[in-house]
């Protein structure tokens, strides 16, 4: 059944905003404090493996980094793009309208926990990857995969940040959804290099999140998504 990927990937995000939920009710502010630290730092790690994985290689006995400018080139053009499309503002708007259609109007941290759980769910390989063997093939391996792991980023975050968390459920619906829809089509367009500067760029990305949880919102990260298309199309170059 094409799309199930993405469906069991929904709901195990939606199940682990709840539980998570539930569970920080029952957890002293402190805790919540150092779950949110833990969060952070293993978001922080997440992303750091995942760029190191792209950017070295290991030859003659020593290693050697690239993709250097095609890195710098896809986030400086690509943040720019994201600056000028507003794109931080509408993620924020759209968590604003979810927020008051589900009755979370008096959640002060609704929007902040929606958007950067969204971020940290949607960025990366596994999304597109998985969503176009899902499509084609009917092979749901990659996105049962993604979905335990995203039970688990998620179940943290929403212990310690709310519920908005679990919302992140509807943009993965979305992006995932749209390009099973289109797999056909995408499928010759995603060859390996295209993946592994998406891959690249999506763990530099998800290293940015990390350091928004744990020092703030010093990265307005949304704006710098652009840059996963640049990287894609970098390889013409």
């Amino acid at each position: 059944m094409p799309g199930l990927g993405t469906i069991v990937n929904v709901i195990a995000i939606a199940a682990a905003g709840i539980i998570g939920c539930l569970a920080g009710e029952r957890i002293a502010p402190r805790f919540q404090d150092t779950l949110m630290k833990a969060t952070a730092i293993a978001v922080l790690f997440l992303g750091l493996g995942g760029t190191m994985a792209q950017m070295l290689t290991f030859k003659h006995g020593s290693f050697s980094t690239h993709g250097t400018m095609m890195l710098i080139g896809s986030l400086a053009i690509g943040g720019l793009l994201g600056e000028w499309l507003r794109i931080e503002d509408r993620f924020a708007d759209f968590g604003e309208w979810l927020k008051k259609k589900t009755g979370n109007a008096n959640d002060q941290e609704f929007i902040e926990a929606f958007v950067t759980a969204s971020l940290t769910v949607c960025i990366g390989a596994m999304a597109i990857v998985g969503s176009i063997e899902d499509g084609i093939l009917g092979d749901h391996s990659i996105l049962f995969a993604k979905a335990i792991l995203d039970f688990v980023i998620v179940l943290v975050m929403a212990a310690s940040m709310g519920r908005g968390c679990g919302f992140a459920a509807v943009p993965v619906g979305i992006l995932q959804g749209t390009v099973t829809l289109f797999s056909e089509l995408l499928k010759p367009l995603m060859t390996t290099a295209v993946m592994n500067n998406i891959s690249y760029i999506g763990s530099v990305l998800i290293f940015c999140v990390g350091i928004n949880l744990l020092w703030g919102n010093k990265i307005r990260v949304a704006n710098l998504l652009p840059a996963l298309l640049i990287g894609a199309v970098w390889v013409v170059f």
